[in-house]
């Protein structure tokens, strides 16, 4: 799993001074001003990894990027990186070697946003250690929990009440009226009264057929019951029966008897 950590980048400062301090007498903590701030041992770049959950302060040559000094963190705040008493731009941290030989030395900065940068830096990466410690802490402590069997035993069963299958009193549920075009219909409500459309006006085809009988002219002598008289003669007339030996030339006989005889008047038309 170390093989697989990558180094990654956290700060990158281009001007780091590197102080010799005196050994710390008491534990009242270092304070910058009983070194030598004008006159500093080492100047050159200072640069912040981290692989995995170890931070690393390396002080690099600015021109060749030769390695001077590293200084291993495995906490913060802590042994490895300590502030001084009497200023915020300036450090003490323990470097290492190879062989486990380790020192004290100061560094400082010259502008103060670098040494916050720098302050910040260890800070985000160590709250990020943190994290994950807490969380891979919780795995494990969920991993030894006994977990929650959530099967069935054998002859267990479940019953399911799904909606709308029976009503409460446990008859069937009345299905709903579906009308034209897929559409669902209510029933109509006990007791209502279905309106009855209304009669569509007679067309104008129907009233063009429709004859009106010609008006009976009334007399200015005749009574009412001379009216309902009229009325009654032509199905009088239409119930008496026709002889069929009735002359309809006789008519025409008997004018021409009835006139007196005349002479013959002489004529001068030819008789054949």
């Amino acid at each position: 799993a170390a093989e697989l950590e990558y180094e990654s980048v956290l700060c990158v400062k281009p001007d780091v001074n590197v102080y010799r301090i005196p050994p710390r007498t008491s534990n009242r903590g270092y304070r910058a001003s009983d070194w030598k701030l004008d006159h500093p041992d080492w100047t050159g770049r200072l640069r912040v990894t981290s692989k995995g959950k170890t931070a690393y302060i390396k002080l690099e040559d600015k021109v060749s990027g030769e390695l001077f000094a590293q200084a291993p963190i495995d906490q913060y705040p802590g042994i490895a990186v300590e502030t001084v008493a009497d200023s915020s731009r300036y450090f003490v941290i323990r470097i290492q070697d190879g062989t486990g030989r380790s020192a004290f030395i100061g560094i400082g900065f010259t502008d103060r946003g670098d040494a916050f940068d720098f302050n910040v830096s260890l800070q985000d990466h160590f709250k990020w250690v943190k994290q994950e410690t807490e969380i891979s802490k919780e795995s494990q402590e969920a991993d030894t929990r006994p977990k929650l069997d959530l099967g069935f035993k054998e002859g267990q069963t479940i019953k399911l009440n799904i909606g709308n299958m029976t009503s409460k009193k446990g008859g069937a549920a009345k299905p709903r009226v579906s009308g034209s075009g897929g559409l669902s219909l209510l029933p109509p409500p006990p007791g209502g009264k279905i309106a009855v459309p209304p009669i569509p006006p007679p067309s104008s085809t129907a009233i063009a057929n429709h004859v009106t009988p010609p008006p009976v002219q009334k007399s200015s002598n005749a009574s009412s019951a001379d009216i309902l008289l009229d009325l009654d003669a032509p199905a009088a007339a239409s119930k008496a029966p026709v002889s069929a030996t009735t002359d309809l030339w006789g008519d025409f006989s008997t004018a021409s008897s009835a006139a007196p005889n005349q002479a013959p008047q002489q004529s001068n038309w030819v008789q054949f």
